[in-house]
């Protein structure tokens, strides 16, 4: 047994785990124990001691699996930027209706951050984003969450691959923007009026260019209870 290995087996204050790990649980553990300290500290203020000792494990364990703090700080970028993706894909999976594809988009984006882990935090408000590696994935999530609801505007509308991107590029950036804002400042909305009125501001917009063979904007709004008596 080599002493690294017989570090690893060592139980410490805090640790979660008492025995030696499969590599892909230890992994797991060391980017936990990773995540909760840069949440609460940020990367620069962060030590790869403070996360060994909130994994419980030697700093020589913690190297096995990542050979530097940016390597792991990293490795949680793909995490949660490739979870944020895969539930904006979800939402608008989950139905064939547009309206509710726009609701569902913007639930998926304050669960994000409404998440008790802050997990957002290291992808919208990091404090690395001089990092070039950093700001690529970060630039990655925008461009492929806006992809995906692109891809339905343009697949609905007649509106042309650029404009529907430009347009996708809005609606995600006003749920999360907004998410953010209401998770920081405004604890008196609750968060399922907060979605909804998000919502509806995206989707008032959104209907407003026709679905193909639909008929007029006019038609729609009328179609969907908005058009009031004079």
């Amino acid at each position: 047994m080599t002493a690294i290995q017989d570090t690893d087996e060592r139980p410490r204050p805090g640790s979660r785990s008492t025995g030696r790990l499969p590599r892909s649980a230890r992994r797991s553990q060391l980017l936990g124990a990773a995540q909760e300290v840069f949440v609460a500290q940020g990367y620069h203020a962060a030590a790869m001691d403070d996360i060994a000792e909130r994994a419980g494990v030697s700093k020589p364990v913690l190297y096995q699996h990542f050979p530097g703090k940016l390597e792991l700080y990293l490795a949680l970028l793909d995490k949660h930027c490739d979870a944020l993706v895969e539930a904006i894909r979800t939402a608008l999976e989950a139905t064939t209706d547009n309206k509710q594809r726009v609701a569902a988009t913007t639930e998926a984006y304050f669960t994000y951050v409404a998440s008790e882990s802050g997990a957002f935090r290291l992808v919208f408000e990091s404090d690395l984003t001089n990092e070039e590696a950093v700001k690529e994935r970060v630039e990655r999530v925008t461009r492929e969450t806006a992809m995906l609801v692109s891809k339905v505007i343009a697949e609905d509308t007649d509106l042309p691959e650029e404009a529907a991107m430009l347009l996708a590029v809005g609606v995600c950036g006003a749920c999360q923007v907004t998410a953010r804002y209401w998770l920081a400042e405004s604890g008196e909305i609750p968060r399922d009026e907060a979605v909804r009125l998000v919502s509806s501001l995206s989707w008032r917009g959104l209907k407003g260019f026709p679905l193909h063979g639909s008929g007029s904007a006019a038609a729609r709004a009328e179609d969907d209870g908005d058009v009031q008596a004079d």
